[in-house]
């Protein structure tokens, strides 16, 4: 199975206000995750995932497999969002039973993208000349 891929925003602020020269709540939830690789996962910081109202943001995503974003966790979350993830990257899909998936992952997915293939992803109608 491929290796899926967990995304961490690292410039979520968990609407707190953070000192310019301070850690932001989504640096820290990343630098955790990083250290505690989920097996079956690669980590990957991003910049802002423009979803700056719902806590610290994550996304699991791989080749073939659905994509998923998920909110409102804290710096303290690594241990939940790292079980999330090994769940997703032990499907061949991306898709997690949902009485499979923690309480935190039922109640605040924020997005739920198909895989891009080449059936989802077909070039528009040319323009009748």
């Amino acid at each position: 199975m491929a290796e899926a891929e967990l995304l961490v925003c690292v410039k979520c602020r968990a609407g707190r206000e953070i000192p310019d020269d301070g850690q932001r709540p989504g640096e820290l939830l990343a630098d955790r995750l990083m250290d505690a690789r989920p097996e079956g996962l690669r980590v990957i910081p991003v910049e802002c995932m423009s979803n700056c109202d719902h806590g610290c943001s994550v996304a699991f995503r791989g080749e073939g497999r659905w994509t998923f974003v998920y909110g409102n966790f804290t710096e303290d979350d690594a241990a939940l969002v790292a079980e999330g993830a090994t769940l997703y990257a032990g499907t061949p899909d991306g898709l997690v039973p949902w009485r499979s998936r923690p309480e935190h992952f039922k109640r605040n997915c924020i997005a739920r993208i198909p895989p891009l293939t080449t059936a989802t992803a077909t070039a528009p109608k040319e323009a009748a000349e």
